[in-house]
């Protein structure tokens, strides 16, 4: 019990820091330049531009429907979560006096875009979203089946910013495409941590040798499938193999390669990305 309210804190924390994080991207830098960001912020702030209309009114309002659709698709613990997260964000749009950081536009883009993303990151990490985008892009890509949650979060972003082009001018909408990448290379920063893992299959006759190379020098863990070789005009050749899967971070590639060579440089390898993993012999993320 004690252990679940100190998670539940730690998760409050994460989003009232995300909420003023986001607050101070939006009002300290990017407001002042009429640059915007992408999903809901960015159709907020491009409304607010074009009419006027308050920016801590369009935000809650904005992300209404996706607040639903969150609800029905991950419950009401998040529905709830990010509903007083948004409320927070619109608030603190609207009370606390942030200062205009900096005149100099590449600046304005770029921390804008870190602090929104630092911002969207955090309250994420606590269990909550500030931005709806990301939800509608869930449900669209889940019922399309054609298309991912990514590609459906660039469409809607190809579209925001073609209109910013409009309403806005290039060289605004231009920043503002430099504000969205920075804040997405935090949020994945964020999200992911610094080390992306990385998946290695091995396929060699030495592989015994592999095995206890890359436990004693990597300290990393192997998984052993057994497999049969199908290569050859009609896949006559079907000698039986060890097949070698491990885990490394991208920093430890390289160190990895020269193992496998050294020991058997005709050795198959295979790399692959991972978006995420838990349990082995991995490095715990922070904030995780």
């Amino acid at each position: 019990m004690r252990r679940k309210a100190i998670v539940e804190t730690k998760n409050i924390v994460l989003i009232l820091l995300g909420i003023l994080a986001a607050g101070m991207g939006i009002k300290g830098y990017l407001l002042s330049s009429h640059f915007i960001d992408g999903g809901v912020t960015g159709i907020s702030m491009l409304l607010n531009n074009i009419f006027g209309w308050p920016l801590y009114l369009m935000v809650p309002l904005i992300n209404l429907p996706f607040i639903v659709l969150g609800y029905f698709q991950l419950g009401w613990k998040f529905a709830l979560k990010t509903s007083l997260a948004i409320l927070g964000l619109a608030l603190c749009l609207a009370f606390i006096p942030y200062p205009d950081i900096t005149p100099d536009k590449l600046l304005t883009a770029l921390f804008g875009g870190f602090f929104i993303g630092l911002g969207i990151g955090l309250a994420m990490r606590g269990g909550a979203v500030l931005d709806g985008t990301e939800i509608a892009a869930l449900l669209v890509s889940k019922n399309s089946g054609a298309l991912k949650v990514s590609d459906v979060i660039l469409i809607l972003n190809v579209i925001i910013f073609g209109t910013a082009i409009f309403f806005l001018g290039v060289e605004p909408a231009s920043y503002s495409i430099v504000t969205y990448f920075a804040a997405a290379k935090t949020i994945d920063f964020l999200l992911h941590g610094l080390e992306e893992y990385t998946g290695v299959t091995i396929v060699s006759e030495r592989s015994d040798e592999i095995k206890a190379a890359i436990a004693d020098q990597l300290r990393r863990g192997v998984t052993v499938y057994k497999g049969q070789g199908g290569y050859g005009k009609r896949g006559e050749t079907n000698s039986e193999n060890e097949i070698i899967f491990t885990v490394v971070t991208r920093l430890e590639i390289g160190r990895l390669q020269n193992i496998i060579n050294q020991i058997d440089e005709n050795a198959f390898t295979v790399q692959h990305s991972i978006n995420d993993m838990h349990g082995g012999m991995i490095k715990k993320m922070p904030l995780h």
